[in-house]
């Protein structure tokens, strides 16, 4: 069987990082790439000298592509995502999809109408220490879960200016670091169904009102289960809180808890660990290559045939969670 045909649009480093991920497989052909800055693909052809470069999403969806990964600004996901799979080409994405939930469930059905695989780059789901987790919860040994706590806090903010127009990027720091955390605790619970949501946005120390012109750089949320699970959400950009980052999701249930925390500040390191009582164990702990997992295993699910999988209907639940928080 020969390899599928994998396209790049936005090949700065997330595209990069991912367009090596899924290099290393040896299951995919890096046949394209496209970025508006010479320098990116500079850098991207050094990773892949035979792949040819385009001048945009027409002209890479014309070299007869069977996968394209899209690493663009938020604004242009959906429809680039949109295009390239009404014209047959199965769609890897960064998040978010969408910015909104219309924006997600189009998407989403424009995959089912073409039968091709749909994912999206959610990359924490693949650390060793949340897939130890998802499957104490999921066996029964924690008991029911009643609470968590999601926390996701970055010392710095995006460099790009369009993080920072509510148009182009949908939100601010619920959108770019919240939408990892609403996943995980959705699908580690095995998404049930949501009831009442409810945001605090915050930009520059003041409360934001319902439509306004800033992105959030605080925000809180309260999210209550219809089976009587509440989650409780903080994230933020630039809080002064002594460290580079504060990331973790706490899962509590009647017969004990199991946490994802980092490890001294860091993005990439991870401890998981299951509590008893006052005790704990350690599940998961660094080292740990994650990041590129996602892509990965997209290009192998391609690989191997698959067509679209109904699973990425529940990225739909996740922007209902978003479009909550945001009152939207």
């Amino acid at each position: 069987m020969s390899r599928p045909r994998i396209g790049f649009l936005g090949i700065g480093w997330i595209g990069r990082h991912r367009m090596q991920a899924i290099a290393e497989t040896g299951l995919a052909e890096i046949a394209a790439i496209a970025d508006p800055s010479p320098a990116m693909l500079e850098e991207a052809t050094r990773l892949a000298p035979g792949a040819r470069r385009a001048d945009g999403l027409e002209e890479l969806l014309a070299q007869e592509l069977d996968g394209l990964v899209i690493a663009t600004p938020s604004a242009l996901h959906a429809e680039q995502s949109a295009q390239a799979l009404r014209r047959g080409v199965a769609v890897f994405c960064q998040k978010p999809l969408g910015r909104t939930a219309p924006e997600v469930q189009a998407v989403v059905d424009a995959a089912r109408a073409a039968d091709r695989l749909l994912a999206v780059d959610l990359s924490y789901r693949f650390t060793e220490g949340m897939r130890r987790i998802r499957e104490l919860v999921q066996s029964g040994e924690l008991g029911r879960i009643h609470a968590v706590d999601l926390v996701f806090h970055n010392a710095y903010g995006p460099d790009k200016p369009w993080f920072y127009d509510p148009a182009q990027s949908g939100g601010g720091c619920v959108m770019d670091l919240g939408v990892h955390l609403v996943d995980l605790a959705l699908w580690t619970l095995d998404f049930p169904a949501v009831g009442a949501v409810s945001g605090t946005l915050f930009a520059g120390g003041e409360r934001l009102g319902a439509r306004p012109g800033r992105v959030e750089d605080y925000a809180t949320a309260q999210i209550d289960l219809r089976d009587g699970t509440a989650l409780r959400l903080a994230c933020s950009w630039r809080l002064q809180a002594g460290c580079d980052a504060m990331i973790s999701a706490a899962f509590y249930g009647t017969e004990g808890g199991a946490a994802l925390r980092n490890v001294n500040g860091s993005f990439y390191d991870f401890t998981a660990e299951r509590y008893r009582g006052t005790a704990r164990e350690v599940l998961a702990a660094p080292p740990d290559a994650w990041g590129g997992r996602a892509a990965a295993d997209w290009a192998r699910r391609l690989a191997g045939g698959e067509r679209y999988d109904p699973a990425v209907e529940q990225i739909t639940d996740v922007a209902r969670v978003l479009d909550g928080i945001y009152g939207r």
